[in-house]
Order: C-alpha cells, then sequence, then structure tokens
C-alpha cells in the first residue's frame, strides 16, 4: 500500500460517519461538489481582499489556507457519497473534474494577487508557472483518457497540490509577524507546485509518446 492509498483510507474511517448522515438526509453528490467550490471561492476571495486592504499581512493568507484545506475534504466526500449512496454517474464525473479545475484556478489566482499587491514579483510569477502546471497535469490526463490511455503517472497530483497550498499558507500566517519573512513558506510551495506539477505534465505526455508507440 503506498502513502496515497494509506491516508485515503484513513480519510475514509474518518469522514464515512458524515458521509451516512448525508446520505440519509438526501445531500446529492454535485450538491458538495458544489459546495466545495464555493469554499474555495471564498478563500480566494478573502486572500484578495487581504491582499487589497492589508497588503502583506499574511492572517488573511493563514486563513484562506485552513477553508481551502476544509474545502478539499469535499472532493472526497462527493466521490464518496457517490459510490457509498450508490449515486455515481458519468454527468457527476464531469461535474467533479469541471469543479475541481475551477477550484484550483481561483484559489491559486487569489495567492497570485496578493503577492503581487504586497510587492512579491517573483513569488507571484512562481505562482503562475504553478497555475500553468497544476492545469496542464489534468488537462494531459482528459486527453489521454480520451485517446484510451490511462494517465495517472507523475509526482504532483491533485490531493498534493492541495495539501501543499493550504499547509504552507496556514503556516505562513500562523507564523507571521516572527523573526522571519514566513511569505517565502508560501512562495517555496508554489515553487515546488511550479517545477514538479509542470514535470509531471512532461512525463505523463512522455508516458502517453510510450503507450501510443506501442500500439503501433
Amino acid at each position: 500500500m503506498n502513502y496515497r492509498d494509506f491516508f485515503q483510507k484513513l480519510i475514509y474511517w474518518v469522514i464515512n460517519p458524515l458521509v451516512k448522515g448525508m446520505i440519509k438526509v438526501g445531500i446529492t453528490p454535485n450538491l458538495i461538489t458544489f459546495t466545495g467550490l464555493l469554499g474555495n471561492v471564498a478563500a480566494a476571495a478573502l486572500v484578495v481582499y487581504g491582499g487589497i486592504e492589508h497588503p502583506g499581512d499574511l492572517s488573511y493568507v493563514g486563513w484562506g489556507g485552513l477553508i481551502i484545506l476544509l474545502s478539499g475534504l469535499f472532493d472526497m466526500m462527493d466521490g464518496r457519497v457517490a459510490r457509498v449512496g450508490n449515486m455515481s454517474s458519468t454527468f457527476g464525473a464531469l461535474f467533479d473534474s469541471v469543479l475541481d479545475r475551477y477550484s484550483e484556478l481561483i484559489t491559486l489566482f487569489g495567492f497570485f494577487y496578493w503577492l503581487i499587491l504586497s510587492g512579491y514579483l517573483w513569488g507571484s510569477i512562481i505562482t503562475f508557472a504553478a497555475l500553468v502546471g497544476s492545469i496542464m497535469v489534468s488537462y494531459v490526463r482528459a486527453r489521454a483518457e480520451g485517446l484510451d490511455i490511462e494517465c495517472k503517472v507523475g509526482l504532483m497530483q491533485r490531493p498534493e497540490r492541495v495539501v501543499l497550498t493550504s499547509v504552507a499558507a496556514i503556516l505562513s500566517g500562523v507564523l507571521y509577524g516572527g523573526s522571519f519573512d514566513s511569505t517565502l513558506i508560501l512562495i517555496y510551495a508554489m515553487l515546488a507546485i511550479a517545477v514538479l506539477a509542470n514535470l509531471t505534465a512532461f512525463w505523463r505526455i512522455a508516458h502517453c509518446y510510450n503507450q501510443l508507440k506501442d500500439k503501433k
């Protein structure tokens, strides 16, 4: 069992009682997915507000990171509710994938804009590169699956990106006002995502090339 499977089983064990309660009261997977999107929009709005009204104040970044982390749980609960409640559908899978992309782009834009407003130009450029890498990881997989190629290889998939982004934002906020600039925690996390996500996108392209070559 790899680390992702271990943590997935652990999280499922924690959320299963809530999942069963949602099914019992008639909450649908699509509603959970949409709620997760709203949480990410709220997080980005809070971060942007902090950048506009209080440039450099990382407390807004920290709270935004916490909201993103909590919203990430909805991303696990919607699929769990669909499977346990026998509510899986093709449209639901599409709806979930599309809203996941919106959520990630919106939250990364929030940090990108906050860094610009707070005077961290290079940090904002790195965050933009992280945003590009994140969307390309998902795009290459979707395009590959359209060609009947399973494409899940790589180092920085969505769960890792969400956890790294939210934890870095929370730590930046918690350590704000200390002996060093805790904004660097957020920027280094964005750098890790920028490098590893774009590397994963090209890794997946190479994987698809090899799969298509073998089919000839």
